[in-house]
């Protein structure tokens, strides 16, 4: 046995010796390397380097909603943010010596083959902090000689541009400690639901011991393995003197609870933030979306949105035990004052399709578009709710022949008042004043309220013949609501980035782009449409306008309505673009749904009149 230690003795003094004469060769032979590696990275970069990081998405009252990111799930901290036993944690079991050396340490090979032969396993690592971060940064992951001197130059290099604290502060956020986790923040957060400022000696520990092999070690996978090297960090600590003797005792036999994996735990509300996701990208592009550390406040109110999708989930199944075969149900409530939306519905679950409804399906409005006619013929000045017109046969060149629009009942009115004709939703009137105002000219309105959709100017546009999203509809009615008053409809408030700077305000900043005599005389005559016309199933207790709509074929169902302060958009439908069945109108099926959602929505919100247009000069 003496034997055997005393040529343990002798190796280690032989290399010891070694390690001594050949550290002032390699320090100085590097000297030399350093004029052959011309075309290595400029460190020097590194002052404007911004790493990817992770952007964060809220509902309107700072509620997560979801993060996304790209490979690396990062959020950048300051070095005062982190853990002082975190920080000591990392450098005891990778790089002891950090504030001692220069960038390299060739005795360190040394030391942390003894220490990692005395151990029985590795606890110590011979690449320093610095060589590790360059390595992350510019190198390829290769094992070469090549490689390895590059690594140590660059190394050398970026401790004579960057204090030590700013290279660890770098480091500590570019390493990688598993499970899609970039950073200390982040992984604190994943594995012990706090952040990286609070973690216990304990928790520091355990975090630094996952660097050398965090998928192997990490304790989601085997917390045994984990606490193993909790235990090699603290004893490592411990003989640094870095703590106390009864400082490892106590974080040896500290409980620890665990968080759980975040990197890619999806969304709250996913057919929101897609559509926020989107906008974003419409905007910024998506690297800056993924990699950019976005802080992203939204215009979306949980509670709300909470309600939209239980509502539109009963609405859709009590349809459908009524005998309609639907399949799909949207729902997109905006905020008329800012053109916020404040929920969206998407489909009635986005883990069997992620097909955004209320944003990408295109569908037929039916009657749900004639507003937009009657609103154009208001804004000329000859037309008002009292103003006679002809439910009468008709027909118009279309082609090469005519067309000759009927009723939904296949009935004739005659001589109607044109709230009548919109109350009860006749079609030959629509299309009469749509050719007596110009198809191009409402086409020009529903563009000055946003709808963006193609449109043709064919004779039959005022009885829908167009495909619009229920977001558009939304919209579009928000600025009736409001009396011709318009700010872009948007799902987002604000965007920072991760220091706080602004990089979008989304402050409304609304336009009167419509005639104000004009929109108080449809909303005044749209109210009609629920008090005596096809929406009366959509009555709530204070004054509301809207309008049904039914595609001929039947294919589509609508409401759209809005109270002063919201205005809301459901659709029922079916993916395949099927007949919903004989009888399905938007005013049998689709109001009750509407009203339900508005009766609780606007729970405690003080009952406000639309303003007449009676206070507005006609044009």
């Amino acid at each position: 046995m003496n034997y055997c230690v005393g040529v343990a003795q002798a190796t280690a003094g032989t290399l010891l010796t070694l390690t001594m004469l050949t550290s002032s060769v390699v320090a100085g032979g590097l000297v030399g390397l350093a004029l052959s590696f011309r075309n290595l990275p400029d460190v020097r970069l590194l002052r404007n380097y911004i790493p990817s990081e992770t952007s964060y998405i809220y509902d309107a009252n700072g509620t997560l909603l979801s993060s996304i990111h790209d490979e690396a799930n990062r959020e950048v901290v300051d070095l005062d943010e982190i853990s002082p036993d975190l920080k000591r944690a990392v450098l005891a079991i990778e790089d002891s010596y950090f504030f001692s050396h220069h960038g390299i340490n060739p005795s360190s090979v040394a030391r942390a083959f003894l220490a990692n032969l005395k151990e029985g396993e590795t606890v110590e690592g011979g690449s320093t902090v610095t060589m590790q971060l360059v390595k992350n940064l510019f190198l390829s992951p290769e094992r070469s000689v090549s490689r390895k001197l590059a690594e140590a130059v660059l190394a050398l290099r970026l401790e004579q541009v960057f204090s030590k604290d700013q290279i660890l502060e770098m480091y500590l956020n570019q390493v990688y400690w598993g499970h899609n986790n970039y950073g200390v923040e982040t992984a604190a957060r994943s594995y012990f639901n706090k952040p990286a400022s609070d973690l216990t000696l304990a928790e520091a520990a355990m975090m630094a011991g996952l660097i050398q092999a965090p998928e192997e070690y990490s304790p989601f996978v085997n917390y045994q393995t984990a606490k193993q090297r909790q235990a090699i960090v603290l004893d490592r600590m411990q003989r640094l003197g870095w703590i106390s003797a009864e400082d490892e005792t106590i974080a040896k036999g500290q409980p620890i609870l665990l968080g759980q994996i975040t990197s890619f735990s999806g969304s709250q509300v996913p057919y929101v933030t897609d559509a926020v996701v989107q906008e974003l990208t419409e905007r910024f592009g998506q690297d800056a979306v993924l990699k950019g550390g976005m802080r992203v406040q939204t215009t979306i109110d949980l509670n709300m949105q909470r309600l939209a999708e239980t509502v539109a989930r009963d609405g859709l199944a009590s349809v459908q035990y009524q005998g309609v075969y639907a399949d799909q149900i949207s729902l997109v409530a905006v905020d008329p004052r800012t053109h916020f939306v404040k929920a969206m519905v998407g489909g009635v679950d986005y883990e069997q399709s992620q097909y955004n409804r209320a944003i990408q399906a295109l569908r037929q409005p039916g009657s749900a578009f004639k507003p937009f006619v009657y609103y154009t013929a208001f804004a000329t000045g000859k037309y008002d709710a009292n103003t006679t017109i002809m439910d009468t046969p008709v027909s118009y060149p279309d082609g090469d022949g005519y067309y000759t629009p009927q009723n939904y009942d296949g009935s004739f009115g005659g001589a109607m008042s044109i709230r009548q004709a919109l109350a009860v939703s006749r079609n030959i009137p629509a299309i009469r004043l749509g050719q007596e105002v110009s198809i191009n000219r409402v086409i020009e309105v529903c563009r000055t309220l946003g709808i963006k959709s193609p449109m043709e100017p064919v004779t039959s546009l005022p009885l829908g013949a167009v495909d619009l999203t229920p977001l558009e509809m939304a919209g579009a009615y928000a600025t009736f609501a409001n009396n011709g008053w318009h700010s872009d409809t948007t799902t987002i408030v604000q965007v920072l980035d991760s220091q706080g700077n602004v990089l979008l305000d989304n402050t409304p900043n609304p336009q009167l782009v419509l005639d104000p005599w004009a929109a108080a005389t449809l909303n005044d005559v749209l109210q009609s449409v629920i008090t005596s016309g096809t929406a009366t199933a959509a009555r709530i207790d204070r004054p509301a306008a809207g309008k049904t709509g039914t595609t001929s074929s039947e294919r589509d169902i609508w409401f759209v309505g809005y109270v002063p302060q919201l205005s809301v958009a459901v659709w029922i439908g079916r993916d395949d673009y099927g007949p919903l069945g004989i009888g399905a109108t938007g005013g049998t099926y689709v109001a009750p749904i509407w009203r339900n959602f508005m009766l609780q929505a606007l729970q405690g919100v003080p009952v406000e009149n639309f303003k007449p247009a009676a206070n507005f000069v006609r044009p």
